[in-house]
């Protein structure tokens, strides 16, 4: 449909006149989905999301985007061995807060993280320290030296 809307004409009587030649020529004829109803509801949008990689976060707003890495930040930093790269992650994500705070504008309000909580949090949230071991019981002892016992 390269051809330009003569004058004169409205627009929507000039493109299903298009769309009636394309159908009368064939060309409309053997496309996939064919006599099939439209998909309902936002199945489509998920599926051509998923078919281009796009995840649906990035259709966000920046700062619904930023809140909802605050609701993750708990299981991002889950993972992570040291408490410097905690602290890193949190720094980036105030960083990119302070930025949308400084140029974006909404309705919506984005806190900034509080860095000592997180990590306080991340402390709590690992596996301490083994336990250092008791005293053995004689009961142990012979437990543990099977092998070096003679019958």
């Amino acid at each position: 449909m390269t051809e330009r809307k003569p004058s004169g004409v409205d627009f929507e009587s000039w493109v299903e006149s298009r769309i009636r030649e394309a159908r009368d020529r064939g060309d409309l004829d053997d496309l996939p989905g064919a006599g099939k109803p439209l998909p309902r509801g936002g199945d489509w949008l998920t599926g051509y999301l998923r078919r281009e990689g796009v995840s649906t976060q990035e259709m966000l707003p920046p700062q619904l985007r930023l809140r909802r890495e605050v609701e993750l930040l708990p299981e991002r930093i889950g993972g992570l061995r040291t408490e410097a790269a905690v602290r890193e992650v949190v720094s980036d994500l105030n960083a990119r807060i302070d930025q949308w705070m400084r140029t974006g504008s909404g309705p919506v309000l984005v806190r900034f993280v509080d860095e000592d909580a997180v990590v306080d949090g991340w402390r709590a949230a690992r596996p301490g320290p083994e336990p250092a071991p008791g005293p053995v019981t004689a009961v142990e002892r012979s437990r543990r030296r099977w092998w070096g016992q003679r019958r």
